[in-house]
């Protein structure tokens, strides 16, 4: 089944992949190119809508990022996104200025709603902006649609061409009615049908991985996680008893998880299962390592070994499987966008593998997409919506270097965490929540003498895709119950803190 699909150049912005997340919450597919992409690639897509994002760059100096001027002449709808609205500007003609002083934050917003791209959204409404720069006269041919009071221009278009530029960010939560904006974009303007649906999907990849395998042996990397799980079931559905999942325990699980992994897998799936128990191979390796991009590299290449040495216990295997999603993919770092940290099965991956191929089936998927996906399989709905959690593990929650002692401490005031939260009916609201163990050591009194107690910090957020996070407001009586739980049942930590950072600046995980 063909889906129209909308093009996203991406300019290094750093809310660029949200916009390829809300046009597929608007079920329209999307897909992210290079702003230097081909011309005559991007015309052999068929596309229905360009939108160019956001970027660091200044549109005026010479060395800017540019996209070949054909693609104005394509006769394709284009919306331009910050840099890509003042680039549309300067294309044209228009002049493009820096700003007395740059503006990030909210800024109150009038639109004119007799436009289309405004049509259904009230005039005075708020918006997300984040630039120095903005075009302060349009070019010709271009009318003004929006204005701030200090960005006159907020909004443009031309639409004999059908080209809009936005100085603000509508993919962003704090654009209340950018998907509707999106949304007229997308459907008034380009026409878009809105077939792109999660079971369509589903089949769509099974259809592809069964094409692709055929009758060849695969191994799994199964972490017994949302993703590596989803990725399983997909694979096996396509190639039966030529999968065979290996769960890797590395000895930096939460409490009981590796057992209840097994379980799963031998009890609830006709799946082949291999535990490999490689603790004490894994924290060798990370022995007093304290970088956090070290401990990924570890972590990744010892996988990538543990599953060459499987692999040849089984004979000869073709494809490695891995349950790698789209914000890994980013995260790892682009062509357009930085390094943020290196995912253990991305970023994290050896030069050297012993496997033809890597099948990666939901590489292209945000989290809830890949949730959408599980259900759609059948998964049961309480693994689906399992809590995420690091392929590196609670290594990557130990600040510092890593032992055993280290962990266990985690391990416990993990669960204890785990359990208030959802005995005050909250699993379901807080997309995720775990401890970190800070390795900070503070004073503290307990039973009236003296403690010299380690800090735990908790850590929850509300999210749909982990590209952007915000902290959870968890009640304080929970946050009470958690904390004096914890310093009475953990002897060694006598200081509980709450981390209050969202997404950016601050990642989700501490490392």
């Amino acid at each position: 089944m063909k889906h129209d699909l909308i093009i996203v150049l991406d300019f290094g912005g750093q809310y660029n992949q949200l916009i390829a997340r809300r046009v597929r919450d608007l079920n329209v597919f999307c897909e992210v190119l290079s702003y230097d992409t081909d011309l005559e690639e991007i015309k052999s897509k068929n596309p229905k809508g360009i939108i160019f994002t956001g970027g660091p760059s200044v549109v005026t100096e010479a060395d800017a990022p540019k996209v070949d001027a054909g693609v104005f002449d394509l006769g394709i709808p284009i919306l331009g996104i910050c840099y890509g609205c003042q680039l549309i500007g300067h294309v044209f003609g228009g002049m493009i200025e820096a700003a007395e002083l740059r503006e990030y934050g909210k800024a109150d917003i009038e639109l004119d709603t007799s436009h289309v791209l405004f049509n259904d959204i009230d005039e005075k409404n708020t918006c997300w902006m984040s630039h120095t720069y903005f075009v302060s006269a349009l070019p010709k041919r271009y009318k003004n649609i929006a204005k701030t009071e200090t960005c006159p221009n907020a909004a443009m278009a031309n639409d004999e061409k059908k080209i809009y530029g936005v100085q603000f960010h509508p993919e962003v939560v704090h654009t209340p009615f950018g998907n509707d904006m999106l949304s007229n974009f997308l459907f008034k303007i380009c026409g878009c049908k809105g077939d792109w649906v999660m079971e369509d999907i589903a089949v769509e990849l099974v259809k592809q991985i069964k094409e692709k395998v055929g009758d060849r042996k695969i191994l799994c990397a199964l972490s017994g996680g949302v993703d590596s799980t989803v990725a399983a079931v997909m694979v096996h559905k396509a190639c039966g008893k030529n999968l065979t999942c290996i769960f890797v325990d590395h000895g930096l699980m939460r409490l009981n998880e590796g057992d209840e992994v097994e379980k799963i897998f031998t009890q609830d799936f006709d799946i082949n299962f291999i535990r490999v128990n490689a603790q004490d191979r894994f924290l060798g390796k990370l022995a007093g390592v304290t970088d956090p991009e070290t401990k990924r590299k570890i972590i990744g290449e010892e996988f990538i070994r543990v599953f060459e040495e499987e692999g040849r216990k089984i004979g000869s295997v073709d494809f490695l499987v891995q349950g790698t999603i789209y914000p890994d993919v980013i995260e790892s770092g682009t062509k357009n966008s930085a390094v943020i940290k290196s995912h253990h099965n991305v970023g994290g991956l050896p030069d050297v593998i012993d496997f033809d191929e890597i099948i990666e089936p939901l590489r292209d998927l945000f989290k809830d997409e890949v949730r959408k996906v599980g259900l759609a399989l059948g998964i049961d709905e309480e693994l689906v919506f399992r809590q995420p959690f690091p392929g590196p593990g609670l290594a990557i929650r130990v600040i510092g270097d890593i032992t055993k002692e280290k962990l266990d401490i985690l391990r416990h005031t993990d669960h204890i965490y785990r359990e208030e939260i959802k005995k005050a009916g909250l699993n379901r609201d807080i997309w995720q929540y775990f401890t970190v163990f800070t390795g900070l050591r503070s004073v503290g009194v307990m039973g009236d003498e003296r403690t010299y107690g380690y800090t735990i910090a908790l850590r929850g957020v509300t999210s749909l895709d982990a590209m952007t996070a915000d902290w959870a407001r968890i009640p304080y009586d929970v946050l009470e119950a958690i904390s004096l739980r914890i310093v009475n049942e953990v002897p060694q930590i006598n200081r509980v803190v709450y981390d209050i950072t969202s997404k950016p600046p601050s990642t989700i995980e501490w490392e």
